[in-house]
């Protein structure tokens, strides 16, 4: 019997040494830790990790992204302790809400490179900034791709449009300001008359899914709004609910959000994916680009509208989107950007009667 149980214990110690050593065996080469939303958001998360994904597939890398347990500095930090852990060499991090979790977690690991999308480093009180040389932080020119959306909307025929941003943060500012810039401008491009075209304009104050930005879109719709420019994560989902309900057009944002809902009309784009893979093939080449946030727009082909086969304008053709987009590349047009301001109304916008709605 003594020598049953100790062939029992033998063998149970070994499956314990052998699990053990493959929990141990498992790592992550590359990581990316979620905001507060899904992977799944069909937005930033979604599109910031399938660039990541991809490349780890097509270049045989170890890859794993990690959700924070709450939006919080200290969870942010808890996830890139874990995803460290668990041997990643690059952490790819999107959104602002990152940017003093990158603060402080490029000193606590030197040797690990962070790709910070849509932000750079700060302390929690906004004095002081640091971006080292294993932060690699990128700035999207928003207001490029806003601009285009607004004016295709103005091109397509459209007279009475929305824009529904989600919190009142520097980038979601941005898509607003180009929006309506753009919409200003193709009107005076059109020949139409002053004040021929209508924005209603608000922030949300979230980037979630809630019955009051429901409510609120199926309000302008009912008042004659035609389509909104939805700029708040999920936010979008619940103008795209409205929207259906009242047959009426939305604009996407952040990715090709035409999947999402059929009145969806095209989507204003951030290349999430493309300065994910910048930054990964830099590392790989020894050439990691940190030290330095870099502003990306059409200059850089960083930002678009959705590809036109999954657009659904009417009159808005390939040609005029390929003429606007290299004005914008070549700076014949400069749209203003937010420069901390989040009210529109400031812009000079001639041909626009906007409504700001608090």
């Amino acid at each position: 019997m003594k020598k049953l149980f100790s062939i029992v214990l033998v063998v149970v110690l070994l499956l314990s040494m052998l699990s053990l050593a493959g929990c141990q065996a498992k790592t992550y080469e590359l990581a990316m830790i979620t905001d507060i939303g899904d992977i799944d958001d069909k937005s930033f998360n979604q599109g910031t990790w399938e660039g990541l994904r991809d490349y780890a597939v097509e270049h045989k890398i170890t890859h794993k992204y990690y959700k924070p347990t709450e939006a919080s500095t200290d969870a942010y930090i808890a996830a890139i302790d874990l995803a460290v852990s668990s041997g990643a060499k690059v952490v790819v991090t999107p959104g602002f809400l990152f940017e003093e979790a990158i603060y402080i977690a490029q000193d606590k690991y030197p040797e690990i490179m962070f790709i910070l999308l849509d932000g750079v480093p700060h302390d929690a009180n906004y004095e002081n900034f640091k971006t080292g040389p294993n932060v690699f932080p990128v700035v999207y020119a928003e207001e490029h791709c806003g601009y285009l959306a607004g004016y295709a909307a103005v091109v397509d025929g459209y007279r009475n449009l929305g824009y529904q941003g989600g919190m009142a943060v520097p980038a979601v500012c941005r898509y607003g300001f180009g929006y309506v810039q753009g919409a200003n401008d193709a009107a005076r491009d059109l020949g139409l008359a002053k004040g021929s075209i209508k924005i209603m304009y608000n922030y949300s104050g979230d980037f979630a899914d809630t019955p009051a930005s429901q409510t609120r879109a199926a309000g302008w719709y009912q008042a004659g709004t035609e389509v909104i420019f939805a700029a708040g994560g999920k936010v979008g989902n619940s103008v795209m609910s409205a929207a259906e309900a009242a047959n009426k057009a939305v604009i996407g944002v952040d990715v090709d959000q035409s999947a999402e809902s059929p009145t969806v009309i095209s989507s204003a784009m951030k290349g999430l994916a493309t300065m994910v893979q910048y930054g990964l093939k830099g590392f790989y080449a020894g050439k990691f680009p940190g030290g330095e946030a870099v502003t990306v727009g059409a200059e850089s082909n960083a930002v678009s509208l959705a590809p036109f086969t999954t657009s659904k304008w009417k009159t808005f053709s390939q040609a005029d989107y390929d003429a606007l987009f290299a004005k914008l590349a070549n700076g014949t047009i400069v749209p203003e950007k937010d420069l901390d301001r989040t009210n529109p109304t400031e812009l000079k916008l001639d041909y626009v009667k906007l409504t700001f709605v608090e």
